[in-house]
């Protein structure tokens, strides 16, 4: 397995950890009764500021990771994986480690600047596996 898709898979883990992160809060801030119901009317009491961040910063990552994960899929079998693709995406992989506490704890600008040295990792594999 290239080190590029290794990076993709401890992503995948870190999406399933923060899921894991924001689902048991929302759990008890909305009750299992809520949670577990079909959610046809909107929750009676909206999220605590924290628990809403790691929402956002899931559903962030869920969106960075398809971009992410084309990336990964071009150098990987495209037979371009170079220690310069390599080093992006595990500097993707550490910012986005990096960032769900940055959203959680209300960093700013730092959130914004993590956020961004990850997407332009990616972009950097894309480059490079074109080039």
């Amino acid at each position: 397995m290239t080190p590029e898709l290794t990076a993709l898979a401890l992503a995948a883990l870190l999406q399933a950890l923060q899921f894991t992160l924001f689902a048991i809060p929302a759990n008890m801030e909305l009750t299992p009764r809520y949670t577990t119901s079909p959610r046809d009317m909107p929750p009676k009491r909206a999220l605590s500021k924290t628990t809403a961040r790691l929402q956002r910063a899931l559903n962030n990552h869920f969106e960075g990771l398809i971009l992410f994960t084309i990336a990964v899929v071009v150098v990987s079998l495209g037979q371009q994986s170079t220690p310069f693709t390599q080093t992006a995406a595990y500097i993707y992989l550490a910012a986005r480690l990096l960032y769900v506490p940055a959203y959680a704890l209300g960093w700013a600008p730092g959130r914004s600047v993590i956020w961004a040295v990850g997407f332009f990792a990616t972009l950097a594999m894309l480059g490079a596996a074109l080039i």
